[in-house]
This record gives C-alpha cells, structure tokens and sequence, in this order.
C-alpha cells in the first residue's frame, strides 16, 4: 500500500511523543537531552512542522530517549 509522505511524519511524530511520554519527559527535558529547542520538539509533535526534520534530529531524539533510532518508524504500533 503506497501512503502519502504525511503519513511517515505522523508515524515518527507518534512515537517520538509516546516514547517521550513512556519515558515520562517533558519537551523541555527532551529537548535538553537531544541538545534542541523545546519550540522544535514541541512543533514536530504538533505537527507544525512539515518535513522539517531531519535525520540528525531523529538520532538527537532517539538517542536522548535511549531507544533505537528504528523504534521511530515503526508502524506496527498502535497509535
């Protein structure tokens, strides 16, 4: 099934909110650990931002929640 590109940024969007929320931070406290601005964590969860991040804000964010980069795509969650 082809999905448009909306879809892989709500899907990255979705777990980098749920993994922040597991690991029961704030997006300032994200924010810190990944060395960005919470008004950025803030606007990738808000979907304020499209197509704006990149992947060396993905491994930021992965990395400052201590999980694998590949836990932010993945689609078999539920959302």
């Amino acid at each position: 099934m082809k999905h448009n590109d909306n879809y892989y940024f709500d899907i990255i969007r979705h777990n980098i909110k749920k993994y922040r929320k597991l690991k029961k931070l704030t997006q300032q406290q994200l924010a810190d650990k990944a060395d960005l601005t919470m008004n950025y964590i803030a606007k990738i969860e808000s979907k304020k931002m499209q197509r704006g991040f990149t992947i060396v804000s993905l491994t930021r964010i992965a990395d400052a929640l201590e999980i694998d980069i590949k836990k932010l795509f993945d689609t078999n969650e539920e959302k």
